[in-house]
């Protein structure tokens, strides 16, 4: 295990006897309890961050795609012009 630190946490009542009873059902200690339950609120902090940075970036780049698509849209359309034209012989 890496380092530790000992810190205080005030916790409610009802949080306290729910994880005493997870210790007692486990055979395990309040501090194993608090880590795992730490470590994954940090898992799912940081799961949150990535889909909110993520969501970011497809917002960004819709912008970007959207302006493409409209560029590409008007090549398409010139283009379809042009082989009407020379297959009419215009």
């Amino acid at each position: 295990m890496s380092e530790s630190r000992w810190i205080a946490v005030d916790t409610p009542t009802c949080l306290v006897e729910e994880v005493d009873g997870l210790v007692a059902q486990d055979q395990s200690t309040d501090s194993n309890q608090n880590r795992q339950g730490t470590g994954m609120t940090m898992q799912e902090m940081k799961k949150e961050r990535l889909r909110e940075w993520m969501e970011q970036g497809y917002l960004e780049m819709a912008t970007l795609n959207l302006r493409l698509a409209a560029e590409f849209y008007l090549a398409e359309t010139e283009a379809d012009l042009v082989t009407m034209r020379q297959a009419s012989g215009v």
